[in-house]
């Protein structure tokens, strides 16, 4: 990376957590392991790809421990080769003898759905009070560089970036299903006049990446006139820099500039609708190693 945007990341940092400069996504995450520890009565441990504790050593860890079986979840629910690939052919790479159902992607789990619309809930019916009616939502996950959801044939000349075997038939299913997740969530909140989708935190690496993003879908509310609107991001599960610095901060500044108030709901973090989605992916992953087996 160039410096001057290693510069800007820490800058990032500094405004955010407690202390300052503090990410709390370990820590949250392993607030929501210990929490599907509880709920099931099994073992949960917890694999990060790129910091610590990193799913090689975890899963070396996991056949230290005896671990003979394991249902897999990357928490981050809708599937992308680029992501979710990648860290399903990093937990596999480590997997030896243990058996693992590594679940691909949960973008359409009912309860995923309503624990995102308990937060939104709240939030909705307080601002659209605020405001005198009911107000817009904008959901939002990731983006990702244009080039690693296309099909080898619409990115001809082009490495494929993603982990792969073979020609790949289909598009990336992520931008589908991120708004396949929204739309399930709008449907459980009652009185949403509208909704849009942006995709978030596009990054620094060059070359084009997935949108509409955020700043874009401000402008274009502001020029109808817009007021408040209420942004969610549904791709993500706890605070991290992406909701404290990219949300709170960037996003919010913007609409303020554009005469917009910019409201979000809680993260989901220790939320127990959650943790009862996560114990039932869990437990029918367990359902299905059994199966195979008979």
């Amino acid at each position: 990376m160039p410096q001057a945007v290693i510069e800007e990341i820490q800058h990032r940092y500094s405004l955010i957590g407690s202390p300052p400069g503090h990410s709390p996504l370990t820590d949250l995450t392993m607030e929501q392991a210990a929490l599907l520890a509880a709920e099931l009565g099994e073992r949960v441990y917890v694999g990060m790809r790129n910091w610590r504790p990193y799913i090689a050593d975890v899963v070396k860890q996991m056949r230290a421990d005896g671990v003979e079986e394991s249902a897999v979840i990357c928490l981050a629910p809708q599937n992308s080769r680029t992501s979710v690939g990648l860290y399903r052919r990093a937990a596999l790479a480590e997997a030896g003898g243990i058996r693992m159902d590594f679940l691909e992607g949960w973008a359409e789990e009912p309860l995923l759905a309503e624990a995102f619309a308990d937060r939104l809930r709240v939030v909705h019916q307080r601002v659209s009070s605020e405001a005198g009616s009911p107000v817009p939502v904008i959901f939002t996950a990731h983006s990702v560089p244009c080039r690693t959801i296309q099909t080898p044939a619409a990115s001809e000349g082009q490495p494929i970036l993603w982990p792969t075997k073979g020609p790949v038939a289909t598009p990336d299913p992520y931008p589908v299903e991120a708004k396949r997740t929204a739309q399930l969530v709008a449907e459980r909140v009652p009185g949403i006049p509208a909704w849009y989708f942006a995709f978030q935190s596009q990054g620094a690496s060059g070359g084009p990446w997935i949108g509409p993003t955020v700043e874009a879908t401000l402008d274009g509310l502001a020029a109808e006139g817009v007021k408040a609107v209420i942004l969610q991001p549904i791709g993500f599960l706890c605070d991290h820099v992406e909701i404290l610095y990219d949300i709170d901060i960037a996003f919010r500044k913007h609409a303020a500039k554009l005469g917009m108030q910019l409201e979000r709901p809680e993260s989901l973090n220790g939320s127990p609708t959650l943790t009862r989605a996560l114990a039932k992916l869990a437990r029918e992953g367990f359902a299905r190693l059994a199966g195979s087996q008979r």
